[in-house]
């Protein structure tokens, strides 16, 4: 794995940011414009994955990494559902709607991938190195 030295080098957190991009770009873009709520909802969540991924990241220990991860997942999951709701108002097509909770569960199992590679590592984080 290579060297991670800020939260933006994490291929996570970068595809989680492409994914609150298409987002945002749908809300302004179509009828979701006009459902308030559901157009605040899903633009929190899909936010709220990058933003647990960065948040997790700068507390610089393994342990409230994965928490914040796992926290990342669940927000994930929430978009995912709720892009479930967009389609079902009609304010996506169904190949926009696809591929977007394809690139979710995606982005979900890489997360997982990553909570699992943090339990295995040895390396606690730079809040534990003895000074």
């Amino acid at each position: 794995m290579a060297t991670v030295k800020k939260f933006e080098d994490l291929e996570i957190w970068q595809e989680a940011r492409r994914l609150s991009t298409a987002i945002i770009a749908i809300s302004n873009e179509t009828n979701l414009k006009s459902d308030f709520r559901l157009r605040s909802q899903i633009k929190a969540s899909s936010g709220s994955v990058m933003d647990n991924i960065a948040e997790g990241f700068e507390r610089n220990g393994n342990l409230e990494f994965r928490q914040f991860l796992s926290i990342a997942k669940g927000s994930a999951g929430e978009s995912r559902s709720q892009l479930y709701r967009v389609f079902d108002n009609n304010y996506i097509d169904k190949d926009k709607f696809e591929l977007l909770v394809s690139d979710y569960e995606k982005l979900s199992g890489k997360i997982n991938n990553f909570i699992t590679y943090l339990n295995n590592n040895e390396f606690k984080g730079t809040k534990f190195k003895q000074l």
